[in-house]
Formats: C-alpha cells, sequence, structure tokens
C-alpha cells in the first residue's frame, strides 16, 4: 500500500483522529445544540429590539454576584431557589434562557435543568455574564448601570460592526 502525505497526516492527526461524523448527524447534532443555546450577541440582540423578545432572562447567580452585575431586565432566581421561587416568578408559558458567570462555570446548566424538570422550555446564554461584559452590552449594577468597551478578542469593536456569525 503506497501512503500519501494526507493518508500519513490523518493516521497521527489528532483533529481526524476521530473521524468527523456524517453530515446527517451533525445536523441533528448541531440542531439539538441551538435548540439547547443561544449567545450573549443574540440574546442581545433580541432584548434590544423593539416588543417582545418572546424569552425572558434568569440570573442564576446569588445576590452578591447578581450585585456586581446583571442582565438589564434578568429576573434574579438562584438555582438553589428554582424549586421554591419559580412559579411565582416564572410564566410556564414564556421561554426561559438561564445564565451564570462565564463559559468555566456550569450554574447556568444546572438552572436550566432545574427550570426542564419543572416544565419550563429553557435555553443556556453560552458565555454568560461574562461574555455579556466582554462584548460591551450594558448592564446593571447595585450602583446602577455599567458599560465596558468591547473586548476585540470577543466581539467587533464597532457598534454597528456585524461578526459575520
Amino acid at each position: 500500500m503506497v501512503m500519501t502525505s494526507r493518508t500519513t497526516a490523518t493516521a497521527v492527526n489528532p483533529v481526524l483522529r476521530v473521524p468527523p461524523a456524517s453530515p446527517a448527524v451533525a445536523v441533528a447534532y448541531f440542531g439539538a445544540s441551538l435548540a439547547f443555546h443561544a449567545d450573549v450577541s443574540d440574546v442581545a440582540s433580541a432584548l434590544a429590539a423593539d416588543g417582545d423578545p418572546g424569552f425572558v432572562v434568569v440570573d442564576s447567580r446569588s445576590t452578591a454576584s447578581w450585585d456586581q452585575g446583571h442582565v438589564p431586565g434578568a429576573i434574579h432566581l438562584p438555582t438553589a431557589l428554582i424549586p421554591q421561587q419559580a412559579a411565582a416568578l416564572l410564566d410556564p408559558a414564556v421561554p426561559v434562557v438561564t445564565y451564570c458567570w462565564g463559559p468555566g462555570c456550569n450554574g447556568a446548566t444546572r438552572a436550566a435543568l432545574a427550570l426542564a424538570q419543572l416544565g419550563y422550555q429553557v435555553k443556556e446564554m453560552l458565555g454568560g455574564f461574562e461574555y455579556w461584559a466582554r462584548e460591551g452590552f450594558a448592564f446593571e449594577t447595585w450602583e446602577g448601570g455599567e458599560r465596558r468597551a468591547a473586548d476585540p478578542l470577543t466581539a467587533p469593536v464597532d457598534d454597528d460592526a456585524d461578526c459575520g456569525c
């Protein structure tokens, strides 16, 4: 058998050591991923548009974290309190988008699970509060509103620039 450089590279390449899924399997996987996740730019865009975005945002962090900064209009509902307080704060007919600190934290995932177990339709906001702030979106603190410049490693620095996603 004659091995080409492509065959040799594929055999040792850690990216292709496990071959990519078939297109049909990829469609199912990525479609499901979008059913479970939203990114901060899409959430911010929907919240900024005129009218009802069709969902509510839930911050699942502690009160100290909430006070440090949160998405404007979000509902503060720490994960541990979801079983006792969700029914009083959330309409079961309105989808929920959860968030926590950032990509290194699975608090939003735990909150989404707790809400789904109670019958809510739910998505997790990828990037959490960290990426909300890093992408330059306004947020609220216990002292008032704040906004930081967009981090050029996470978002276009021009307010009207589209990342092309």
